[in-house]
Formats: structure tokens, C-alpha cells, sequence
């Protein structure tokens, strides 16, 4: 995995969730008539242009704590502090927190193992785990799916331990370490829903768990109808949403555009698809106006180089 690949990914899914930030929770028809088309301030949570949310804050903790090997704890301990003291917050403070990922983290305040501390119930399938999972993807890229599979569920697992939760991150991870290999996105999906389907066969995951991931799994989500796509905080939405934009779209821009102006989870869409549509198309095609304005900028180039340099 190549530093510009780390970089343009982690660049990537910042940019798209702080052009999402200032119009979370929009309705789809609101921003059908005043579409976002670049940087905005305030907005939903009143930030200046280019703030991300605790989607790259939990990312970025992740990456932070991988430098320095693979300790589920210390990964664990890592988003606390960010709840707690603004630790990899955009400007050092905490303005958004899913539900299910704060009764996690102060099971983990409390002492309790991160290995064991996210929710497991089916109502607790948010999309606080996939939001954040890009850099598990890229460190386990050379791995078996086997051990992708099981690195995956226990970092998912320390807010959001359900199957659903999991098997997205694990899609979205495989999807993400393809489009490192390959610029051609539609038979690099393709390819991908016949590895994961595979691999599931031969793990014997439950089948009505599955059936719920049909669309996805279908290898023809480009050509389900765009009314037919929700951006709500589910999990499911997020993946068949983030995908979608990635392969109706022919540039970073378009993908992530599409990605916040579906409304709904704007900033979490927007992070997601800005993750896949980084590493496709390269830090060079996120434009100049919207990396200017983001957040500790260097920062993030300087844990990308880190992060790098820590998997070689």
C-alpha cells in the first residue's frame, strides 16, 4: 500500500465528511433545490468550512493507535480520550456522537475490555464502525479473508458488535483494498461480490443475515433507481448508498457530491464514499478549494506518512 493510497483515502474521507457536516440530517428534497457544491460554515452544528466529524475523529484515533501495531486496547482507549478531551477532534472538541458508540465508550471509561464493549443487539446497527473501519482495511490489505475478516469484526466490535455491523465494515474493507489495485470500479465490485459471497459460503454465516445484504451482493447496485436509495444512519444504507454513488459517478467530486446531497447521514455518506473515491482516483482529483480549508490538513498528511511507514 503506497503512501499516496493511504494519504488520498484518509484525505478522501475527511474532505467528504466535512462537506456533509454543515447539512446532516437535510432532508433529500431541501438539498435537491440548494444542492452543496463545496465547502459551507455553520450549517446543523454552526462549524467553520472544512470541519469534519467524529466519523474521520474515530478514524483517525484508529490510525493513530495502528502506528504502533495492531493493540485492540489501545484503540479502545484512543476514542475515549477523544470523547473525553477532543483527542483527533477537528478542533480539539467533540460536537456529534452516535448513541451506540457512547455507551460503548464508557463501558470502556469504565474499564471495560473494548473487545467486548459494543452493542449486539439488532437495533444497534448504526453506522459507527463502518464510518471509521478504512484504516483496518488498508493494514490487513495483505491478509487472508479469513484474518481480514476476524481483525475487522473485533475493531466493529468495540461500539458495534453485531453481524450486520461487521460484514459491512468487511465488504467496504474489501471493496477498499480492490480499488488500491485497480482504477476500474464496476468490475473491481464485481470481482469483490464474488470473493465476499464466496467467503461467506465457506464460513456458513446465517442465511437470513445474508439475504439482508441482496442488493449489495447482487453485483448490480449502479442500476438500482436513485429514489430507491436511503442515507439514514443504518448500516446497510450507508454501504448500498456509498457504493452507489462511487459507481454512478466518474470523478471524486461527482461521488462525493452525490454521496451528501442524498441528504439524511450526510456527513457519515460523504466520509464513507469519500474513503472509496479517494484511493480510486487520488489525492490530485480532490480539488485544491476543499483540502485548503479542511481541518489540520497537515496533520492528516503527517499521520498518513506515519501510518505508512508503520505497515510497510
Amino acid at each position: 500500500m503506497t503512501t499516496e493510497k493511504i494519504r488520498s483515502c484518509f484525505l478522501g474521507l475527511a474532505v467528504g465528511d466535512a462537506l456533509g457536516v454543515p447539512v446532516e440530517f437535510k432532508d433529500r428534497k431541501i438539498l435537491q433545490e440548494n444542492p452543496v457544491v463545496g465547502m459551507r460554515e455553520n450549517g446543523t452544528w454552526r462549524q467553520l468550512a472544512g470541519t469534519w466529524s467524529d466519523d474521520s475523529s474515530l478514524t483517525f484515533c484508529l490510525a493513530e493507535s495502528m502506528v504502533n501495531g495492531y493493540h485492540p486496547i489501545d484503540i479502545g482507549l484512543k476514542m475515549v480520550d477523544w470523547l473525553t478531551t477532543g483527542y483527533w477532534g477537528a478542533h480539539h472538541k467533540v460536537f456529534d456522537i452516535g448513541i451506540t458508540t457512547r455507551i460503548a465508550l464508557m463501558r470502556i471509561k469504565k474499564g471495560e475490555d473494548p473487545l467486548t464493549a459494543g452493542e449486539v443487539e439488532v437495533d444497534s446497527n448504526g453506522n459507527g464502525s463502518l464510518m471509521r473501519i478504512a484504516p483496518a482495511a488498508l493494514y490487513f490489505a495483505s491478509e487472508t479473508d479469513e484474518t481480514l475478516y476476524n481483525r475487522v469484526k473485533e475493531i466493529s466490535s468495540i461500539t458495534h458488535g453485531h453481524f450486520r455491523s461487521i460484514f459491512s465494515c468487511y465488504i467496504f474493507s474489501k471493496m477498499l483494498i480492490a480499488l488500491a489495485k485497480n482504477d476500474e470500479k464496476l468490475s473491481t465490485y464485481q470481482k469483490v461480490v464474488e470473493q465476499v459471497t464466496d467467503f461467506a459460503t465457506r464460513q456458513g454465516f446465517e442465511l437470513s443475515e445474508l439475504k439482508m445484504f441482496n442488493r449489495v451482493l447482487s453485483g448490480n447496485i449502479q442500476d438500482v433507481d436513485g429514489s430507491e436509495i436511503q442515507s439514514t444512519g443504518y448500516v446497510l444504507h450507508t454501504l448500498e448508498a456509498s457504493l452507489w454513488c462511487l459507481l454512478t459517478t466518474n470523478s471524486f467530486s461527482e461521488a462525493v457530491l452525490k454521496a451528501v446531497n442524498l441528504g439524511g447521514d450526510t456527513d457519515t455518506t460523504g466520509c464513507v464514499t469519500g474513503a472509496m473515491a479517494g484511493v480510486l482516483y487520488g489525492e490530485k482529483q480532490i480539488p485544491s478549494e476543499w483540502t485548503n480549508v479542511l481541518a489540520r490538513h497537515n496533520d492528516i498528511v503527517s499521520l498518513a506518512e506515519r501510518f505508512h511507514s508503520a505497515i510497510r
